[in-house]
């Protein structure tokens, strides 16, 4: 039987960002900032120096006996503070590090902080819950380029955006420390606002959760809406230094949860985030199979000779990434739709995809007409792996890899101004549904999907994009063959010219009775690239007429004035998208 520690670092792999985390004061603790009832206490004690009195040995039952009730954080503030500024000030010292605090790695982001920010990062975790009033986990994850949708208060749960469109949201279920609500005592922890418990309704029935830190003892309210929760669609993980209180071991049995002992909360997170980490790149081909196909394509090129390999090469890895689409858990196209299932199913033809990438990559760069012809080969078997039947929105995303594919080769091709040798990519028809369809029209991201943006927008972190296939494909190929462009700025200009002439064929295959349509792209919201890049397309065309190597393409027109006519229409088209 697997330990733990283990089948909960498979079940956040295999099922990225359907896990949450729930913490408590247990994550801060190695960091020094006290707890928040530790600071209600300090509080008392100066409200007890300014009286005059002595408050120990219990300032809280001094408070009580003196005010009739139990001590309040805000009015504890309201005492010894009256601004703003004031309070910030006589709480900073509490959350904020000292110069020499600094140095010792106190009042810091800890060792689980930064292992919880890794796998944010990464996508596999998307909603942080916490009790901790301190901002520790929001500079963990600013340190590695996050900028979280912090929600600590009704109000904010009230403007928030959906959680399937936020990268990474952090709820303060019990406040920040510079918001005079938070909550602190038995009473405030009974009960929350309708609309925190709308919102924790919903992250606790369709999340995962990963728990540590937390007793469960005091937080009512808390326990409640984990009570309530009527779905156990992903596992529960409580991970405790001994033995669970009575609280816990109740919501551990409710929940159907998994106990994980652990030293603390840094021991747990960094052997997380170790071992998720280890099982992705587990699941990547192997870098060794991929360098060989990278180095093999590249001396198939040298010469003539070659011909014959390449094209069993690149039809074996066609053959071999057909047969993984078209079987097993990728060929289920009757799943439920939403954005963990898009989202998972996308990376993974990422990764199958990876070494394919890389050699069409070299191939647009180097290869002939040849090598073009059999690239498209080898994309039409790609694209006839899927089954006849399903939901639309699963038999789309199955032709991803052949767009991806092709936008590999179209960007070698483009640091070479090899698009002539090219030009098979983009023309002729591929078979949808035992049909021809032209290339041009079912290639780019927009004419792949039925609906380009909503569906796009499933993807973890497209959710406000307006080109989001085509920003996922960016990011996706900047990772796999970032390595052939000079900068990422380079990169983009590459990918942006691709992205123009994509869908340049695309308007130049509609019917001539339709309304004039081109393939968006990233470059309908970049108009100074699009600008820049029709220039460079322009220039060409004046300079070299029909001998341009966009005229020989044929992809957009059968000469040099055709092409600037369509190029054009193209700018045309691009005003007059609403998010242009």
């Amino acid at each position: 039987m697997l330990e733990p520690t283990v089948s909960l670092a498979f079940a956040i792999q295999s099922n990225k960002g359907t896990f949450g985390l729930l913490l408590g004061s247990g994550i801060s603790r190695s960091s020094g900032i006290p707890t928040g009832w530790e600071i209600v206490l300090e509080l008392v004690r100066k409200v007890a120096t300014l009286s005059g009195e002595d408050c120990e040995p219990d300032p809280a039952a001094w408070y009580a006996e003196k005010f009739g009730e139990q001590p309040d954080y805000g009015k504890l503030l309201d005492m010894v503070a009256k601004t703003p500024s004031e309070r910030q000030a006589l709480l900073r010292p509490y959350f904020e590090p000292t110069e020499n605090e600094r140095d010792q790695g106190l009042k810091m982001p800890t060792k689980a902080h930064r292992a919880i920010a890794k796998l944010v990062a990464a996508g596999y975790v998307r909603v942080i819950l916490t009790t901790n009033f301190d901002r520790l986990m929001e500079r963990a994850l600013e340190d590695e380029g996050i900028s979280p949708v912090v929600i600590s208060s009704a109000d904010h749960v009230e403007g928030a955006q959906p959680l399937a469109h936020m990268h990474c949201c952090v709820v303060k279920v019990h406040g920040d420390y510079l918001d005079t609500r938070i909550r602190n005592t038995p009473t405030e922890l009974e009960t929350y606002d309708e609309k925190m418990n709308a919102f924790l309704d919903r992250v606790f029935d369709e999340f995962g959760m990963v728990v540590c830190g937390w007793s469960a003892d005091w937080d009512v309210a808390l326990r409640a809406a984990m009570e309530r929760a009527p779905s156990r669609r992903y596992s529960t993980f409580w991970a405790t230094r001994g033995a669970l209180g009575q609280a816990a071991q109740d919501l551990v049995a409710w929940r159907g949860g998994n106990i994980i002992s652990t030293t603390g909360a840094d021991e747990l997170f960094v052997d997380l985030e170790s071992k998720v980490t280890s099982i992705e790149e587990f699941n990547k081909p192997h870098p060794l199979s991929r360098d060989i196909a990278v180095a093999s394509t590249k001396r198939y090129l040298r010469s003539p000779e070659g011909r014959i390999q390449l094209s069993d090469l690149i039809h074996g890895l066609a053959r071999d990434l057909a047969d993984q689409i078209g079987t097993g858990e990728l060929a289920q196209v009757n799943i439920q739709v939403d954005s963990a299932s898009v989202t998972k199913r996308v990376r993974t033809y990422d990764a199958l995809s990876s070494t394919l990438v890389a050699v069409a990559e070299i191939c647009g760069h180097w290869g002939d007409e040849s090598t073009a012809k059999c690239l498209a080969r080898a994309r039409e078997r790609i694209y006839a792996a899927p089954p006849q039947g399903g939901q639309t929105l699963w038999l789309d995303y199955m032709r991803y890899p052949a767009t991806l594919i092709t936008y590999a080769a179209m960007l070698g091709a483009s640091i070479s101004s090899n698009f002539a040798a090219m030009s098979s990519l983009l023309k002729g028809s591929i078979k949808r549904f035992g049909r021809d369809v032209p290339v041009g029209q079912r290639i780019p991201p927009f004419g792949m999907l039925g609906n380009g943006q909503d569906w796009g927008r499933l993807l973890e972190g497209m959710g406000q994009r307006y080109a989001p296939l085509n920003d996922w494909l960016h990011d996706v190929l900047w990772r796999e063959i970032g390595y052939e462009f000079t900068s990422k700025d380079e990169f983009s200009r590459h990918f942006d010219h691709v992205e123009i002439l994509l869908a340049l064929a695309s308007g130049r295959t509609s019917s001539a009775t339709e309304r004039r349509w081109y393939a968006p792209g990233r470059f309908g919201y970049k108009s100074d690239s699009f600008l820049e890049i029709k220039e460079v397309i322009l220039d060409s065309l004046k300079r070299d007429g029909d001998a341009s190597p966009y005229a020989r393409c044929h992809w957009f027109g059968d000469n040099a004035s055709a092409c600037e006519t369509e190029l054009n229409n193209l700018e045309t088209f691009c005003s007059q998208l609403p998010w242009h």
